[in-house]
């Protein structure tokens, strides 16, 4: 998991590039470990040919829906599972209003409720 942080005020494209180097190294029991994950899910406000090329040199395939080609049901039937957990952690209270001055306390709590997701879906194997 990473979690990039900026500001409200900064598009989500300029930290495209961020994520996938902040993901740690995928452990498997043979082989090299991989570095990042294999595809990157995104909607269509990441359509764009510069945005592409990038992903593709850090050896990801995009999987981005097209402006004006493709409809948004297609990219939805993976998506799902980001908004699904999007609403997940949006059930915890703490995360939605940020009251706190210094940055590291959200990101704990963030943290927190991605492994209480885990520990859920482990225990009641639901995921």
């Amino acid at each position: 998991m990473a979690v990039p942080r900026s500001g409200a005020n900064v598009p989500d494209g300029k930290l495209r590039a961020v994520t996938p180097d902040a993901v740690a190294p995928i452990k498997r029991p043979y082989g090299r470990p991989r570095q990042r994950p294999a595809k990157l899910q995104a909607d269509k406000a990441y359509d764009a040919a510069d945005k592409r090329q990038a992903l593709r040199q850090r050896g990801l395939t995009p999987r981005i829906a097209r402006r004006g080609i493709e409809s948004a049901e297609r990219l939805g039937r993976y998506r799902w599972v980001v908004e699904r957990t999007h609403s997940w952690l949006n059930r915890l209270r703490r995360l939605q209003i940020r009251s706190e001055r210094r940055a590291d306390i959200p990101v704990a709590f963030l943290q927190l409720g991605c492994a209480l997701i885990y520990w859920n879906c482990l225990v009641n194997s639901f995921c």
